[in-house]
């Protein structure tokens, strides 16, 4: 169960409040303008879009099966009688479905699992599950690791199977020396990302943090190592580790129960050692769900932080003033610098800094405009 309140692993269906099809037009308030998605229903896996020219104000998010409540879809975008987990859904503040991405049933696809921006706006990385017996009742699920290229929805496949459901992944893709390539051969790495410069992380089912590097091949196989887990929290289980967008570092979750949480950060080599996000006396909570955030160069993490003994989710109305007062947890930011590879080398540059009087655990957009969120109800909220 603690599993199913960090992501989205077939938890207990939350009964949503359906209200009619109409414009989304946003609550006011002193923190900002915050927007319903999916009209009250239940999503999972929040990710605050990272294309801020194609999906200004957007999020990614998986839906619940039932019914979906959004507006303007394409007539291959059901809304009624929907299969939990069979796409892979952006929309903006206007709860306009902009980019989806279907299951396909011909491949024995079932469902999709963990979608998350990456570090480059057209490319979602995610999972996807098959039934390994080929039934089509999908009950005994495997799962590959894939990249979606949003202009065209082409994929590339990472892993096809072996992969756990609750792997997480992350993907970094950096402009080449040179520049970015046309695309060419999607089979191949550069032919599909138009850059050599492309890494991977995921957790494996030793709960490990799996890095793949795929500028230097070897035999056609990536690079790839385990980075160390913290010694005294060998039993705890991973979630999400996210790379930094400079490509150095991996920020990530560590938890023991839904209420028992912890953040790390780590340099992106095999023998480094994590380092913990100290808690202040000025924070709720551990850091929950946390991401990066670039502006000016400046490297900063975002994260969420919940009342003593809450769940790493919000089920609350967050269009409700007498919740945006941070009694239901807030967000913060903090610049972190790093200089070398262990953990006397972080430097924090002051203390944490409140942006949301709620918490918004899906990251924020590039433009430092929007923050994301999701669970029981999904909202995008326009900062002041």
């Amino acid at each position: 169960m603690a599993l199913a309140l960090l992501a989205c692993y077939s938890p207990e269906p939350f009964e949503a409040e359906y209200s009619d099809d109409t414009p989304n037009t946003g609550t006011n308030s002193e923190m900002g303008k915050i927007y319903s998605v999916n009209g009250g229903a239940q999503i999972c896996n929040p990710s605050a879009s990272q294309d801020t020219v194609n999906y200004p104000a957007s999020m990614l998010w998986l839906n619940f099966s039932g019914t979906l409540n959004v507006n303007d879809p394409d007539p291959d975008f059901t809304v009624k009688r929907v299969i939990q987990h069979d796409r892979l859904t952006v929309s903006d503040t206007a709860n306009k479905v902009k980019w989806y991405l279907m299951r396909d049933t011909s491949e024995g696809e079932c469902q999709f699992q963990d979608p998350e921006w990456s570090t480059h706006p057209n490319f979602i990385v995610a999972l996807r599950g098959y039934d390994v017996d080929g039934s089509k009742a999908c009950e005994n699920l495997d799962y590959g690791i894939f990249a979606v290229r949003m202009s065209d929805k082409k994929k590339f496949w990472f892993e096809k199977k072996g992969i756990p459901e609750e792997a997480t992944p992350h993907l970094f893709v950096a402009e080449p020396d040179g520049g970015f390539k046309e695309y060419g051969d999607a089979s191949t790495i550069e032919g599909f990302f138009g850059s050599d410069r492309v890494m991977l992380t995921y957790v494996d089912k030793n709960q490990n943090i799996v890095v793949a590097g795929y500028r230097t091949l070897e035999n056609g196989k990536p690079q790839t190592f385990k980075l160390k887990k913290p010694s005294n929290r060998k039993n705890w289980k991973i979630d999400s580790p996210l790379i930094s967008p400079n490509g150095w570092y991996v920020v990530y979750n560590m938890y023991e129960n839904s209420t028992t949480w912890e953040a790390y950060v780590q340099f992106i080599d095999e023998n480094s050692e994590p380092f913990k996000i100290e808690r202040t006396k000025d924070m709720m909570s551990e850091p929950a769900q946390p991401h990066w955030y670039v502006t000016d160069d400046k490297l900063f993490v975002v994260w969420s932080e919940f009342p003593a003994g809450s769940q790493m989710l919000n089920k609350n109305d967050l269009t409700q003033s007498s919740v945006q007062d941070g009694s239901v947890g807030r967000t913060v930011m903090r610049r972190v610098h790093w200089f070398g590879t262990d953990d006397e080398s972080i430097v924090w540059d002051g203390g944490g800094v409140e942006i949301a009087p709620v918490p918004m655990t899906g990251g924020m957009t590039p433009d430092g405009k929007f923050l994301a969120t999701g669970t029981n109800k999904a909202y995008l909220l326009k900062l002041p």
